[in-house]
């Protein structure tokens, strides 16, 4: 079906995901030229990232690696990983709306219009050129982290009016998280 990336036996790392308004997640991501076994650790550590954050799919960018690499897995179990390293769309068909949200900007969901069914052009962790077809989830995914790969976000889709309440809610997130983090102190009796 697709070139999967099976994850090598070496040691695997979970890398820190950068969050929204973090600039570096406006950069855009330079071609891979060096196919190695750096390339192919950052690749699994980058796996190993999505499946514990959880996501169905993580771009380079998002873990402060500007490189054009990303990868996705939208099976229920886990099973089904796909790696794509400087990809490029060939081919869009469709327009669908979907409900899309991202490890980078944790806790917000907003419908998003995108091209329903997709044809890409992409290099496997060893350099080695295919291509593929995808729809429905997958071809939005291969969208969303292509975005990423350039630079923009989910949110760069959105009305002024949506994007400023996305980015309210996400401001109380972070309060939010930022209490549920903070050492309890013991109350005076």
């Amino acid at each position: 079906m697709f070139p999967a990336c099976p994850a090598e036996e070496a040691t695997v790392t979970i890398l820190s995901i950068l969050e929204f308004p973090d600039e570096r997640l406006r950069k855009k991501a330079a071609p891979v030229e060096v196919f190695d076994d750096t390339l192919r650790r950052t690749v699994d550590d980058m796996f190993e990232t999505m499946y514990a954050a959880p996501g169905v799919g993580l771009a380079a960018t998002q873990v402060n690696v500007h490189k054009r690499i990303l990868v996705i897995d939208v099976s229920e179990e886990k099973d089904a990983p796909l790696c794509l390293i400087n990809p490029e769309l060939l081919e869009k068909q469709g327009n669908g709306e979907m409900e899309e949200g991202c490890l980078s900007v944790p806790g917000i969901f907003e419908k998003v219009v995108r091209a329903e069914s997709v044809r890409v052009r992409a290099q496997d962790r060893n350099g080695e050129f295919f291509e593929m077809s995808a729809e429905g989830l997958l071809a939005v995914c291969i969208q969303h982290e292509m975005d990423h790969l350039e630079g923009k976000l989910f949110l760069d889709h959105l009305s002024t009016l949506k994007r400023q309440m996305a980015r309210k809610k996400l401001q109380k997130e972070r309060r939010l998280r930022e209490i549920n983090r903070a050492p309890r102190t013991a109350a005076a009796v």
